[in-house]
């Protein structure tokens, strides 16, 4: 055997083996570990929307509103609102309404969801509104006590203890719950208030107060003063009802 090839031999034994060819090396590349798929989360149920039904005696346990289907979450003690931009008034349509409340009151179809602002005893003014959920409805009598502008939230303990994440206090503004204009009734803690959820309008949502676009709110506040009377209703008679449906009074 010549020496050439004795020395390629020798380099054939000695020289490693590759187990993948060379070009296939990672150069220190570590591909990413595959990760187990856990099973699919169970998604909640979707609340029911309800119709009639509803606790129409006031809550004896102080509940009250609002924001609670859309507040802001936040372990915060204080937050802020956000802006606090001019909103026109819009005025609702005016439509037929027989009655006898008296020019000036409001009267309020939870079942029907809407507020009637008298104008005659013939004609009213009708706003959409949002009402309370199951349990939260309400009806009786009370008088506007005061109003406020940009109303500050403080939600009470009991519905902080539902919603851990609410703060103890939200400065008045866009973000706020209770929207741009709050008509206080009496000396409950019920409000006629505007909202940062237009999308609620026409549902039972709040926790007994009752919500209106900040429009609306900011319209019916220019008429209804301090001392105004506000009847809230379980549901219109089935007369005045059928002519309030009716349509505008032109």
């Amino acid at each position: 055997m010549s020496i050439l090839a004795a020395a390629i031999l020798s380099c054939a034994i000695t020289a490693p083996a590759y187990a993948v060819h060379p070009f296939e090396q990672t150069y220190g590349y570590v591909p990413p570990k595959k990760l187990k798929r856990s099973s699919p989360r169970a998604e909640p149920a979707p609340t029911p929307l309800f119709g009639m039904g509803w606790d129409w005696g006031r809550p004896q346990n102080g509940r009250y509103d609002d924001g609670d289907d859309h507040s802001p979450a936040s372990t915060a003690g204080t937050l802020t609102g956000g802006g606090r931009p001019h909103i026109a008034a819009v005025a609702p349509p005016k439509v037929s309404f027989p009655n006898s409340y008296g020019t000036g009151s409001i009267i309020i179809d939870t079942a029907g969801r809407h507020l009637y602002y008298v104008l005659s005893s013939t004609t009213a003014y009708r706003y959409p509104i949002a009402v309370g959920k199951q349990g939260f409805a309400w009806s009786g009598v009370e008088k506007i006590s005061r109003k406020v502008a940009w109303p500050d939230w403080y939600p009470p303990a009991e519905m902080r203890a539902r919603k851990p994440g609410l703060p103890v206090h939200m400065e008045g503004g866009i973000r706020n719950p209770l929207g741009a204009m709050a008509l206080y009734l009496g000396n409950t803690l019920y409000r006629i208030h505007g909202t940062n959820d237009v999308s609620s309008i026409g549902t039972a949502t709040s926790s007994g107060c009752i919500r209106m676009t900040n429009g609306n709110v900011t319209h019916l506040a220019s008429l209804a003063g301090v001392g105004t009377t506000v009847h809230v209703l379980k549901r219109l008679t089935a007369g005045m009802a059928r002519v309030a449906k009716a349509g505008d009074e032109g």
